[in-house]
């Protein structure tokens, strides 16, 4: 080959994966999320590694995370500046009038892009004095709290809509351990979008504490807001579990406006 053509060649490549890398480098449009976080409880070592997790995954995918650990600040100018809400375990109780009604909003109205709840979030029910917030229950399926494995129980988790973005990427059934496995005074799927049931008859150790119908993972379709409920969220060591991270970033990027 001639050498200046050879030299062209070599130019023009260097000049391709110039631009290529360019390209790669221009920052995503960012967004902000601001996340319940419940403090101070037994779920106090799940929360501390969801955070070291969500500190990696703010980088990756360009968002910034303001914390807060009770309901308190939360009214319609505090959520304004938030496209997603991470309600990390903190139950839906103890919250203000104001806050339950901007909350409502943001989810109801779309003020929000998002919301991914975790675990304690349907801890539904009468609690340390609270009575049971009819809006959040109706929102997570009409369901109230009934019961719970509190020597806990390994299981398998198995998709029911692999189609949805969330669930991109996920083995059609997955293992997680040491679970409390909550249930409920009935199936939330006639009024939810149920992507994942938790396999009751693969419970180890066996428990008597069952639903049969026991959906783990769904979406309420009726809001104009993104949404997703994950029931699992107790132990620090789902964040060694590949398939329950991938679903949370599945879900944060979702819930957040995104595409997968």
């Amino acid at each position: 080959m001639n050498k200046n053509v050879a030299g062209v060649i070599l130019f023009m490549l260097c000049i391709s994966m110039f631009i290529l890398s360019a390209k790669a480098q221009v920052p995503k449009k960012s967004f902000k999320v601001i996340v319940l976080a419940e403090p101070n409880s037994v779920h106090a070592p799940f929360v501390a590694a969801a955070k070291r997790w969500l500190q990696q995954k703010a980088t990756e995918h360009h968002f910034t995370m303001d914390y807060i650990e009770n309901a308190e600040p939360i009214n319609d100018a505090c959520l304004s500046h938030y496209q997603l809400f991470i309600q990390l375990d903190y139950p839906p109780y103890r919250w203000s009038d104001t806050a339950k009604a901007a909350f409502e909003k943001y989810i109801t109205d779309g003020k929000g892009k998002g919301w991914i709840g975790f675990h304690h979030a349907s801890l539904l029910g009468e609690f340390d004095g609270y009575s049971i917030w009819p809006w959040f229950s109706a929102f997570l399926g009409g369901i109230r709290y009934k019961n719970y494995i509190a020597d806990f129980a390994t299981a398998t988790v198995r998709l029911e809509d692999r189609q949805h973005p969330c669930l991109k990427g996920m083995p059609a059934a997955f293992e997680v351990s040491k679970e409390e496995w909550y249930t409920y005074d009935k199936s939330p799927r006639s009024n939810v979008h149920v992507l994942a049931s938790v396999d009751e008859s693969t419970y180890a150790p066996d428990s008597k504490i069952k639903m049969g119908d026991h959906p783990v993972i769904w979406a309420n379709d009726r809001m104009k807001a993104r949404n997703i409920y994950i029931f699992m969220g107790h132990h620090p060591d789902l964040f060694k579990n590949e398939a329950f991270k991938t679903l949370f970033q599945n879900a944060i990027v979702w819930a957040a406006g995104g595409t997968l």
